[in-house]
């Protein structure tokens, strides 16, 4: 689920163009796949349902469709409708520096108390917040930092790999572009506070170059005069629509059989310790196995089968803040103000902020203003747009900075993938190889364990 705070006749329309539709009742999914007396596909054997149409969710059920497992996609709203809509499209398989690193904890009080600042919590919001916020600090105790640096690491490695072999497949790498990310920091001091990160990104194998003023603009010459440093990562990339990028998946997906249902779940039937179904408004749908990729509502879904994971909505937002041809070759991340500027297909996209605020308090104009003033201070010669979209998305966050992947030793036929975090459209494609490999039997050398849910268990939780 998404916000769109003001409508944009390009971003409204995109949203219309898409071949695949959501079916609206179970007996209304009838392209050969769906029995609607039974629920079971074709020839008796219930599917396997993957809860949540967002990225995560689309390529997880792309994935197992693959390895020819019956695959149902259930999602109260329409495919690619939260993140996966407005996300700011960085690949960024280095960001293996978890969000709690010592310097940022020991930063954060200065960022909250800066009415400008990255992020941002809501008074009446704190004490809510604060679990989370206390778990986040255990994280950045420094054997905790590396060891979660390793974890991303391995799972983020064939990030891009898996990306292009989905596109590859459905025809359409024109997607992604590989021409780096540039980090821009107002001084050397600046860059400085960030050193530990970069230095922990560089020792797993990510290249960054740092450059002078004069070297980084032959990369992005529009850059105004208040950066004088930079970052260079030109091994990553991004993606020019993310909205059309899960929906070109979503497509594949339908075209080859696949179901996409436009169904709220509620609940899950279960049998001792199996769970056999999900629980919709129309009725209960048999299921070989069920996956949570429900994202930032996966935490309230899972509650009434006893687990309470601490994930938070970090609420991002986005405005597409100038035309297509404005000069903008890459993403350009202004580093002080956490905002990642991307060139798309529809526009240049600002997006960014960390807020708190749950998954029902209404967007922060001032949160959207901030993003256009900041694109206009980094990018003063750019002509913005007066009407460009704006939005908001909940990103689903965990404290120790990694997702939620694998099964569940406590409920046979419960699988889950949710919980990525800042790096949702980075590793979904990886994350959908991962389970697929999994759930077929076909255990590649990737140690999954650090990602169970089992981590927050009482009694297990090493933060």
């Amino acid at each position: 689920m998404h916000t769109r705070v003001t409508p944009a006749s390009s971003h409204a329309a995109s949203t219309r163009r898409s071949r695949v539709r959501a079916t609206e009742r179970p007996d209304a999914a009838r392209n050969g796949a769906m029995s609607s007396s039974s629920n079971r596909i074709a020839g008796g054997a219930p599917p396997t349902y993957v809860v949540g149409a967002g990225m995560v969710g689309l390529c997880v059920a792309w994935r197992l469709q693959q390895e020819g497992v019956q695959v149902v996609v259930v999602d109260r709203d329409e495919p690619a409708c939260g993140c996966s809509f407005g996300n700011a499209g960085a690949l960024s398989f280095g960001s293996v520096a978890p969000l709690a690193m010592p310097g940022t904890v020991w930063s954060a009080p200065g960022m909250l108390l800066d009415p400008n600042g990255p992020i941002h919590i809501p008074l009446r919001y704190w004490l809510k917040a604060m679990p989370w916020l206390i778990d986040f600090v255990r994280a950045a105790r420094p054997d905790h930092v590396e060891r979660i640096a390793q974890s991303l690491a391995l799972f983020l490695a064939p990030a891009a790999e898996c990306h292009v072999e989905i596109l590859r497949e459905i025809g359409a790498t024109d997607l992604l572009r590989f021409d780096g990310q540039l980090y821009l920091y107002r001084n050397t001091r600046q860059l400085a506070s960030d050193d530990a990160t970069w230095n922990l990104k560089r020792r797993y194998g990510l290249r960054a170059e740092v450059m002078a003023r004069d070297a980084f603009l032959e990369l992005e010459p529009r850059v105004g005069p208040k950066y004088e440093v930079a970052v260079f990562t030109p091994d990553q990339g991004s993606s020019i629509d993310p909205y059309r990028h899960a929906m070109a998946i979503a497509d594949d997906f339908v075209r080859k059989g696949g179901v996409i249902l436009k169904e709220e779940v509620t609940g899950f039937a279960r049998r001792d310790d199996r769970i056999t179904g999900v629980v919709t408004h129309s009725g209960t749908l048999e299921a070989e196995r069920v996956i949570i990729c429900a994202g930032a509502w996966s935490r309230q879904l899972l509650l009434s089968l006893g687990y309470d994971v601490p994930l938070e909505s970090q609420r991002g937002y986005h405005v597409m803040v100038a035309r297509p041809d404005s000069g903008i070759r890459r993403p350009v991340i202004l580093s002080d103000r956490r905002v990642f500027v991307t060139p798309m297909s529809e526009g240049i996209r600002a997006a960014g902020t960390v807020e708190f605020g749950g998954l029902d308090l209404p967007p922060t104009a001032r949160r959207l203003n901030l993003l256009a003033r900041h694109f206009a201070e980094a990018f003063p010669e750019i002509e913005p747009l007066a009407d460009g979209a704006r939005w908001m998305g909940h990103r689903p966050c965990l404290p120790d900075s990694m997702p939620i992947i694998g099964k569940s030793e406590r409920h046979n036929g419960l699988w889950f993938a949710f919980g990525h975090g800042h790096l949702g459209f980075t590793g979904a494609a990886v994350t959908g190889r991962i389970l697929a490999s999994e759930i077929s039997g076909q255990r590649r050398n990737v140690d999954i364990s650090p990602f169970s849910i089992h981590r927050f268990d009482p009694g297990r939780r090493v933060a």
